[in-house]
């Protein structure tokens, strides 16, 4: 990783850049904001379709760890397609199973990895967000700028292209800018609106952290649930065995906490975890000591449209379907194989291609955000004002499972460039999977 000074004399802010360098290339010059997942596999996507790529990212550098994410139907057939299926794989958290709990560790139910055929609760492609970042940003840096440290703080478009202002001072023009910036993005609250306007609170909390694994965690993972209060605790494996990832859920109608005020944060937990059974307090114990804790309301975002001119939203930036789905990475994987191959075959027009991405995605992305919903309902706490519980059993949720897992169709994009399509990439033929 190279790191350069800021170009813009008056400005002598440390950025970190990474990537191409020299002569640049005729197509459109493309900013994205945001290098998690969804960042990094659209600017992978991009530059086989011929785009110039820029990536900023507002962290100084790759943020690691994070809960495990899942990579599904769908999904799986998108990193097959990226070449990097074998190094995603390599990477998983090699989880077995998951056993649900009582307050005693008696196992009260079981799931395993090849339940419904690796796409069930636990599925056979599960790897760190932090890994799968990494992998993604390996793929991609040799082809792709990417700019650390730094973010968009001015954006002006007009009909031609959109010119942006760095916080760093930096002053530069694209032909399109894609916020692919998270569930709170900056981007679409300059462009779209305030946050308010499209984000929708479930009714619950998520925190997750990583603790020494002295709980002696072998491949599966344990979750316990107190029906009566509608909280959750749960222990996970990752590759490093010395540790474990945990996480706690608790029903919260509103959600008031500033997200990057990490020591209220932790004394909202404390003070909502506190009398949950199991090994609640022995993972509670470890909250100051963690490198890598999150906590933040469980929320969908809700847009009617996922672009304005020149300016693209991808991810949870767009369409968050919350942890409660299982789905918001595969929602990232293929919503940045169709955006790129359909600006591409749009000619890089933004009204077409911005236009035809969402029509692809639009009924995929519902179907994922009403199981998150059903989900987040099924954690209601019990009472005179609480509705029913879904009923997971009736043909209709598994009707809904199968179209939020493989309810798309992969176009070829035949006529769009592709100049990097790995070995047997079945590009050249439509996948209905």
């Amino acid at each position: 990783m190279e790191a350069v000074m800021g170009v813009n004399d008056s400005e002598q802010e440390r950025t970190i850049r990474t990537g191409k360098q020299g002569t640049r290339a005729s197509g459109p010059e493309v900013l994205v904001a945001g290098a998690s997942i969804a960042g990094p596999a659209l600017a992978h996507w991009l530059c086989r379709r011929g785009a110039e790529v820029t990536v900023v990212e507002r962290a100084p550098e790759l943020r690691p760890g994070g809960q495990a994410v899942d990579a599904r139907g769908v999904a799986k057939e998108v990193i097959r397609r990226m070449g990097l299926d074998a190094a995603v794989r390599a990477a998983c958290t090699d989880t077995a199973g998951a056993h649900s709990v009582d307050a005693d560790g008696q196992v009260l139910e079981t799931f395993r990895v090849d339940d419904d055929g690796g796409d069930g609760f636990i599925a056979d492609i599960e790897i760190l967000r932090g890994d799968l970042s990494q992998l993604l940003y390996d793929d991609t840096r040799d082809g792709v700028e990417y700019i650390f440290g730094d973010r968009i703080a001015e954006l002006t478009q007009d009909a031609d292209g959109v010119d942006v202002v760095f916080a760093g001072g930096n002053r530069r023009r694209f032909d399109l800018v894609v916020g692919a910036d998270g569930l709170h993005s900056p981007l679409r609250a300059m462009v779209f609106g305030p946050h308010e306007r499209f984000l929708r609170h479930l009714g619950h909390v998520l925190a997750f952290y990583s603790v020494p694994n002295e709980f002696g965690l072998d491949r599966w993972l344990l979750e316990y649930q107190d029906q009566e209060s509608g909280r959750s605790a749960l222990l996970r494996p990752i590759q490093d065995a010395t540790r474990a990832m945990s996480m706690f859920y608790f029903a919260s109608a509103g959600f008031d906490v500033d997200y990057r005020d990490v020591a209220a944060q932790k004394r909202l937990l404390r003070e909502r975890m506190a009398g949950l059974g199991w090994r609640a307090p022995d993972i509670l114990a470890h909250l100051d000591d963690t490198p890598d804790f999150y906590l933040d309301q469980v929320a969908q975002v809700v847009m009617d449209h996922w672009s304005s001119g020149r300016v693209g939203l991808l991810g949870d930036a767009a369409f968050s379907s919350s942890p409660m789905s299982g789905q918001g990475t595969g929602l990232a994987l293929v919503g940045a194989y169709l955006l790129a191959g359909e600006l591409a075959a749009a000619e890089w027009d933004p009204a077409t291609g911005f236009a035809r991405y969402e029509a692809r995605m639009r009924s995929f992305v519902e179907a994922n955000q009403e199981i998150g919903r059903l989900n987040a309902r099924s954690r209601d706490i019990p009472g005179p004002d609480a509705g029913p519980r879904p009923d997971f059993a009736g043909e209709w949720f598994t009707e809904l499972v199968g179209r939020a897992i493989n309810g798309m169709e992969l176009p070829d994009y035949a006529g769009a460039p592709d100049s990097a399509a790995p070995p047997g990439s079945p590009l050249t033929s439509s996948a209905k999977l």
